[in-house]
């Protein structure tokens, strides 16, 4: 639906939304309706400020801020609600407001409080003990007010949902009244950790409550940035280089521009951009371009072959004499290797993943005339990068950045990049036009140009003592870089550690003494970016499938032997027998077989067992069953942390059967969803799905499911057949070739 702006100055109406920077005025009609029954998103604050994060208004509307972008994980209702459970507010009178793109106040604290930024599962796990102390401290206020107003000690007054009681006289405040004549002091009031509630004392935390933006979804009001269209507004659309480092060497634009409806050809440091009246001149423009630009062959990945590169990788990751650098280390793993009674190894590879996010990436720019400001409306996983790299482009302050926070139609990744690359093609057109633009990357654009899950291979030995323990583990992954291309800066903040393609590789959890997990250095010039389940996605793999193979060789079923390793780890053990319990385990299946897989995520306990069958004759792998049990400690919403888990074991059935990017002279084979594949419905199986609670600090849960899809599969597929799937995805010829 698009969405049509009549005004940049319009005051927002009740039926009206402004997502932006504090003090925009900028307004975009959605038709949604305040009469709601549950908390629901809104356009601005209302009613008196008692904090960065809370306002009240004196009819009790209650606005929260919400830190988070908002990509369909639902951290836009889970983070207000923690603020709202301590606040004791009526979640029925809850207005939830996108943050402004202020870090100094709203920065994410998982990554340092510097910046506003959603990935990594971690908004909840980040945010949960600084937003419960917020909500706390803004009660405070309201019931020393209600002390002074009612000239009775705070120890005798209570809340109840958005009201203050005095008990012992009967009186009662509500939260608007009193923010009609409420004194705010200058510094927060101090909050100690057991003046917080109880797990037991919670009445939102750990129930199920509507997502608040879920109405408009289902009605078709709310808002995505390829819905805007503003005043004035022109589309873009830029034919980029086909190699990353490459630029434009010759331009013949002549037809380009002859064309019906285009303005203007505008070069760009990365390409040739297209401006035109309608998005269809524009793409036409650009398709003619394609035929007349030349490049420089100056990007590293020329001459980049994908399947040739993971022989190499292959190769230099089996190669113990060749350079690598320490990833992590527990107890001393070389030491050991020498003094176990034997030694077993394997090797795993994974291909180039797509994001395949389903609203393809698009922003709205207008670039003020003098170029001194800019607004911008787009979907963004920074709310900090997507304001502070137009400003260093521009030369501007900060504060000339207008940015309106929108929906996003999935991001995975995608959308966090530092250079955020579909911002800033709009916010380019647009300074060199002197007019809005709206850009639209088709999907054979965001294919094309996409920035993948690395290629990786993988190589692993574990020592076994005269009892058969694994005594010693050594992990080398040759990976193609993602820190170095995907975050300069704090790839040089870590110290050179790349931890997005390196995470997941040890056996975290496992009872093995001597760890060792190495880092072989790759850098193909393809890009790259963290994927839904980042490094784990690959690493978690090679990790789980290798200790199914130890379990195999050893002669002991893969749920006894997970169990024995993870006997110190009770949380973990509850977790994997919990899931082996629903899936029935010991049944034996006619045809079909389970496998069964293990991870902490980060402090979350997963674990899942996939249910197969194979055809031999055309290596198609057919999944009848996905059970799953999650540990995330207090899960805030607990039928989300469910919907959550189910999307990740479809982003990771897709990564594991059917989804592949491959590289010819570095550049991209794959154009639309006719040749790379995500799942199908007809894919996806019945998913059973249990959310253990427990009383920990909350833990991740928006992508932990996803790595354990492939090896459980792969697992399955070994019980059934007794071949072993090394490579991912398990295309069907990878299948047959295996099955022999």
């Amino acid at each position: 639906m698009t969405k049509h702006i009549k005004n940049l100055n319009t005051q927002p109406s009740r039926r009206q939304i402004m997502i932006g920077a504090a003090g925009l005025t900028f307004a975009i009609a959605i038709g949604a309706s305040n009469e709601t029954k549950a908390a629901a998103l809104a356009g601005a604050r209302t009613g008196r400020a008692l904090s960065p994060w809370v306002s009240i208004a004196e009819d009790g509307t209650i606005t929260l801020m919400s830190p988070a972008t908002e990509m369909g994980q639902g951290s836009m209702t889970s983070l207000p609600l923690i603020i709202a459970e301590e606040l004791d507010a009526d979640w029925q009178k809850v207005r939830v407001v996108p943050a402004p793109p202020n870090a100094a106040i709203y920065g994410n604290p998982g990554f340092g409080y510097a910046m506003m930024y959603t990935a990594g599962s971690n908004a909840v796990t980040s945010y949960f003990r600084p937003l419960r102390t917020f909500g706390a401290q803004v009660r405070r206020v309201l019931l020393d007010n209600a002390a002074r107003k009612w000239g009775v000690p705070v120890t005798e007054l209570t809340t109840e949902p958005s009201v203050v009681v005095h008990a012992k006289s009967g009186r009662r405040l509500t939260y608007g009244e009193i923010a009609g004549f409420a004194e705010i002091p200058a510094a927060p009031p101090q909050i100690k950790s057991e003046e917080l509630k109880q797990p037991g004392q919670f009445r939102l935390i750990g129930k199920d409550v509507m997502r608040v933006e879920l109405p408009s979804k289902v009605n078709g009001s709310a808002t995505y940035g390829i819905d805007v269209q503003v005043p004035g507004m022109l589309y873009g659309a830029v034919l980029r280089a086909p190699v990353e480092g490459s630029v434009p060497h010759k331009i013949d634009d002549g037809k380009a521009k002859a064309l019906a409806g285009v303005t203007g050809i505008v070069r760009l440091p990365h390409g040739v951009g297209v401006v035109a009246e309608t998005p269809w001149a524009a793409f036409a423009a650009r398709q003619e371009l394609s035929r007349s630009v030349t490049w420089t062959r100056t990007g590293t990945a020329w001459g980049f072959d994908s399947d040739q590169g993971i022989e190499q990788f292959a190769a230099q990751a089996k190669n113990l004499q060749g350079r690598a650098s320490e990833w992590s280390r527990q107890g001393d793993a070389r030491d050991a290797f020498g003094k176990v009674a034997s030694i077993m190894e394997a090797e795993y590879r994974c291909d180039y993943a797509y994001h395949a996010q389903m609203e393809p990436l698009n922003a709205v720019a207008a670039v003020a005339p003098g170029g001194d400001a800019v607004e911008i409306w787009a979907g963004t996983q920074s709310q900090t990068t997507a304001a502070e790299t137009p400003a260093k482009f521009l030369g501007i302050p900060l504060d000339k950045v207008k940015l309106h926070d929108l929906l996003m139609g999935g991001g995975f990744g995608r959308r966090g990049n530092r250079d955020v690359d579909f911002i800033m093609d709009a916010v380019m057109l647009s300074k060199d036009v002197g007019r809005p633009v709206k850009v639209i990357w088709t999907r054979e654009d965001d294919v094309h140009n996409g920035r993948f899950r690395p290629i990786s291979a993988h190589y692993l030995r574990a020592g076994l003592d005269a009892s058969s323990k694994i005594t010693a583990w050594h992990h080398r992954i040759a990976v193609d870089r993602v820190g170095p291309y995907y975050d300069p800066g704090l790839y040089e903040r870590n110290g050179g550690r790349d931890v997005v393609a390196m995470l997941g590789g040890e056996p975290r959890g496992y009872d093995v003494p001597h760890q060792l997990v190495e880092q072989v250095y790759r850098d193909t010039g393809v890009r790259t970016n963290p994927l839904r389940g980042i490094s784990f996605l690959a690493n978690k793999f090679a990790v789980e499938a290798f200790i199914d193979e130890i379990a195999g060789k050893r002669g002991v079923d893969p749920l006894a032997f997970r169990l024995e390793l993870l006997k110190s780890t009770p949380r973990a053990v509850k977790t994997v027998e919990r899931v082996a319990q629903m899936a029935e385990w010991g049944r034996k299946r006619d045809g079909r077989a389970l496998g069964l897989a293990y991870i902490d995520y980060t402090g979350s306990q997963v674990a899942g067992v996939a249910e197969v069958s194979v055809d031999r004759a055309t290596g198609k792998i057919k999944l009848h069953n996905f059970w799953c049990t999650i540990d995330c400690g207090l899960a805030v919403q607990p039928d989300n942390v469910v919907a959550q888990t189910e999307s990740s074991i479809v982003y990771g059935i897709g990564v594991a059967l059917t989804e592949r990017i491959s590289i010819k002279d570095g550049v991209v084979e794959q154009s639309n969803f006719y040749d790379y594949y995500p799942p199908r419905m007809s894919d996806v199986p019945p998913m059973h799905i249990e959310v253990i609670q427990t009383d920990n600090h909350p833990t991740g849960a928006g992508q932990m499911a996803t790595p354990l899809v492939a090896p459980a599969i792969a697992n399955a597929v070994a019980a059934l057949t007794g071949a072993r799937l090394r490579h991912t995805p398990f295309v069907q010829d990878r299948v047959k070739k295996a099955l022999g």
